[in-house]
């Protein structure tokens, strides 16, 4: 899911450096979306780790 979230700033610094600013808006958005998705992710999944082995 990291993955995702940085193809998609990528895409969105591409498409500033080329003036799409509506494309580079929508890509910046799905792109931080991404990546809190994925924090809150590893946080759930690094909190169940610890509570198994408690």
């Amino acid at each position: 899911m990291l993955n995702w979230a940085l193809t998609f700033l990528v895409v969105a610094l591409l498409a500033a450096v080329f003036g799409f600013t509506g494309i580079a808006v929508a890509a910046a958005g799905v792109a931080k979306i991404l990546f809190y998705l994925f924090l809150v992710l590893f946080v759930v999944s690094l909190i169940a780790g610890l509570a198994r082995r408690a």
